[in-house]
């Protein structure tokens, strides 16, 4: 697909100015201005053209859980909210424990044909907590490992798993909660296992990439890591984390910290030791919400919490967000997105900075209305993503 986009701020990990984009059978060709060309052309004047986001974290409830949530639904969701790549977690039914699962999902993500699907395959069998047998049959298009919804509770099966993942060169997403410890203090729970699994990625060399990190002791433990120089330990954040705090009363797990914390989340961001920023987008229907069931429905407005908490508050430059949103989750995916130069995927989203939006969860694409936002006001506004030159969200 051709397509050229002119008169926009353009907004990357780089840097920022002023100009037109042109994509050429579905990969950026020029950027520059003042340009001509014979395609399609899209006028976004005052508007500011990013890379298209990228997801670290991310539930479609596909296979198995789809009242909740499908590939479809959770692929609309994606666009509207400027993402054209989801990391998907493996806690669906059955579990994602082979290729099957995995081809399945990223087959049906092309069908749907909105966005770039990646599978992970669980650390453990099941979600069993115990069995590694079936990494053997997991072949190189895996990227991460993890049983994201509860930790690997047992140390050796950690470690072993870390040395298998190392072997298959793929990482292994953390959900560090010390099952145990929860009913103490569920800050103890994600501090004693960050601080376990950093150790088994220091002795093993493994790819560690710890998942939804909300505390600042847990921070501190990564940071600390990163100033020693392990770079195979990385990390992201949620755009909940990063936007409320425990003084609104809504289940997601991590929970919703301190005010303290959520500070301690910037900090660590503006000090350059966050590596992504993962929705953890996780739909439930209203009946299983009200059961008790943890998660936000967050992935259409992350951008917009986003910008609001770290950009318009002063903490960050719009670039460095797009480094959290784009170039950096797409280096930890191993693709050719992030950033706006001729050669990388023609992935792109056109936003309105100025505009404030108000919340309103009846209007999601995603099945999950599940959100405590509803009423409330952010700015920046997705109004069109692009996926290989083709408009897949059109406000």
């Amino acid at each position: 697909m051709d397509l050229l986009i002119k008169n926009v701020k353009i907004v990357d990990y780089s840097g920022e100015f002023h100009g037109d984009v042109y994509i050429k059978e579905g990969k950026i060709s020029d950027v520059g201005l003042g340009l001509e060309k014979s395609c399609d052309v899209i006028d976004g004047e005052g508007k500011t053209l990013m890379p298209a986001f990228v997801d670290l974290h991310c539930h479609f409830r596909d296979p198995g859980l789809t009242h909740k949530e499908d590939i479809e639904t959770g692929s609309r969701a994606a666009v509207k909210g400027g993402y054209t790549t989801v990391n998907l977690m493996g806690n669906t039914k059955p579990t994602a424990s082979s290729m099957d699962v995995y081809d399945y999902v990223v087959n049906k993500g092309k069908e749907v044909g909105f966005c770039d699907l990646n599978q992970c395959i669980t650390v453990t069998e099941n979600l069993d907590g115990k069995t590694l047998s079936h990494l053997d049959n997991v072949d190189s298009k895996v990227k991460f490992l993890t049983d994201d919804g509860r930790g690997v509770q047992n140390n050796k099966v950690m470690y072993e798993a870390m040395v298998k993942a190392k072997e298959m060169g793929v990482g292994i997403m953390s959900h560090a909660e010390d099952d145990e410890i929860l009913p103490i203090s569920h800050t103890l729970a994600e501090n004693l296992m960050t601080i376990r699994d950093i150790e088994l990625a220091k002795y093993t060399g493994a790819h560690l990439h710890l998942s939804h990190v909300s505390t600042k002791e847990a921070l501190d433990y990564i940071m600390n890591a990163k100033d020693e120089g392990y770079e195979n330990i990385t990390c992201e954040v949620t755009p909940h984390h990063i936007a409320l705090n425990d003084e609104i009363k809504y289940r997601v797990n991590p929970p919703l910290r301190s005010e303290e914390d959520r500070m301690m989340v910037i900090e660590a961001i503006k000090m350059g030791y966050v590596d992504g920023i993962g929705t953890d987008h996780a739909p439930h229907t209203a009946e299983d919400k009200a059961n008790g069931a943890p998660g936000i429905s967050c992935i259409e407005v992350a951008f917009s919490m986003c910008y609001s908490a770290l950009v318009k508050e002063g903490h960050i430059t719009l670039s460095e967000l797009s480094n959290l949103m784009s170039k950096r989750p797409a280096e930890l995916m191993k693709i050719n997105k992030g950033a706006i130069k001729p050669g990388i995927e023609g992935d792109l989203v056109l936003v309105d900075e100025d505009t404030e939006i108000i919340i309103d969860s009846s209007k999601f694409e995603s099945k999950g209305k599940n959100t405590p936002l509803n009423g409330s006001k952010y700015f920046g506004e997705v109004l069109m993503t692009v996926k290989g030159g083709k408009i897949v969200y059109k406000k």
